[in-house]
């Protein structure tokens, strides 16, 4: 069963009833899971860090992260109101911590689940390290990596998993755990990868799905994709190469401000987009090819017997200028046309009758 992950992100704009909304909006849509993104703007960037090119379009008068970001934080106090409103709601609860104040919180207030790592951090060992040791399962977005930037993330993530200890860790401890048996094994019971093209919006010609199942055949993990393109074909194209997880961010209204909300989609489009990956998953169905029950119905229809296209008397000689396939009631495949030729009629037979030897 593919898991939908709503991604509201920042798109509640600071504002805890837009937060309230966007629960409600998923929530009616399908989703399984409803994700915000949880920081302190203090812990998370420097107050000289430049906006990136897309949050440069989308918001103004505001020159770095930092005033976007602090603009955009919801206190810890907001985010148990959503959690708990969530539960309400009936759909699952879900942050991406940018610090380690705001994991810890999460884990320990909150209470989530699970815990989503943005393609950010797959680089920040310590934080992989502080999220494995949890104990929690993993979701890791890949964007802006390479397989051997996945490898080495999954090391760490590894090692955190198999040992509580905080610090006098080596890179070598990290390849070690990766490459153990016990390593491999908590990897694949735990840990998601999601595939993501880190552009806002992604251009079709960037997204590479293949990449899902490079991922898959390379670590072996259940895989998934965090959808950064515009409308909704790219995901349900996604969902029909076997993943477990889709993400796709989703605002109340594209116009309004914000750096995420042009590369979003509204709730009638995340409506008919959990729709559509539900209907294909449900068509990819088996792998096993037999007859459906459906189909039962409509094989004396569209199926072809074998009959007489001359009158044949009895004991005739059955031969191509007697004998054809056509479709009538059934009774004898069409193979057992080469087994009649040359032999003699048991039967009379009209033109148009049913051959049954």
């Amino acid at each position: 069963m593919v898991k939908f992950i709503a991604e509201a992100g920042v798109n509640h704009n600071g504002s805890l009833d837009i937060g309230y909304e966007l629960i409600e909006k998923a929530a009616l849509a399908g989703a399984d899971i409803i994700k915000f993104q949880t920081f302190k703007t203090n812990s998370l960037v420097t107050k000289n860090t430049k906006l990136s090119e897309y949050q440069v379009k989308n918001v103004n008068n505001i020159n770095s992260q930092y005033d976007l970001l602090k603009s955009l934080e919801l206190p810890y106090a907001s985010f148990r109101k959503l959690a708990d409103y969530a539960k309400k709601t009936k759909i699952e609860f879900l942050s991406t911590a940018f610090d380690e104040f705001s994991l810890q919180f999460l884990i320990n207030d909150i209470g989530v689940n699970k815990l989503k790592i943005s393609s950010g951090d797959l680089t920040n060992a310590p934080f992989l390290l502080m999220h494995a040791q949890s104990g929690l399962d993993i979701i890791l977005s890949t964007g802006m990596a390479k397989l051997a930037d996945v490898e080495a993330a999954l090391g760490v993530i590894a090692c955190g998993y198999l040992n509580n200890r905080k610090f006098g860790f080596t890179l070598n401890d990290f390849d070690a755990a990766y490459r153990s048996i016990e390593g491999q094994k908590i990897l694949h019971q735990k840990v998601t990868l999601l595939h993501c093209t880190t552009e806002y919006p992604a251009e079709t010609s960037s997204i590479n799905l293949r990449n899902i199942i490079t991922l898959r055949d390379s670590f072996h993990l259940k895989t998934g994709f965090s959808d950064h393109s515009e409308g909704i074909t790219i995901p349900i194209a996604a969902a029909s190469l076997g993943i477990n997880i889709i993400e796709k961010h989703f605002t109340l209204n594209k116009l309004m401000p914000g750096p995420d909300h042009m590369a979003s989609i509204e709730p009638k489009e995340l409506t008919e987009l959990i729709v559509s990956i539900r209907k294909v998953i449900e068509a990819m169905g088996s792998p096993i090819k037999f007859i459906q029950e459906t189909e039962i119905k409509h094989l004396d229809k569209a199926r072809k017997t074998i009959v007489a296209i001359n009158d044949i008397p009895f004991g005739g000689i059955f031969s191509v200028n007697n004998i054809s396939t056509m479709r009538a009631p059934y009774k004898m495949s069409p193979f057992e046309v080469y087994n009649l030729y040359g032999e003699n009629s048991k039967h009379a037979y009209k033109s148009g009758d049913v051959i049954d030897e």
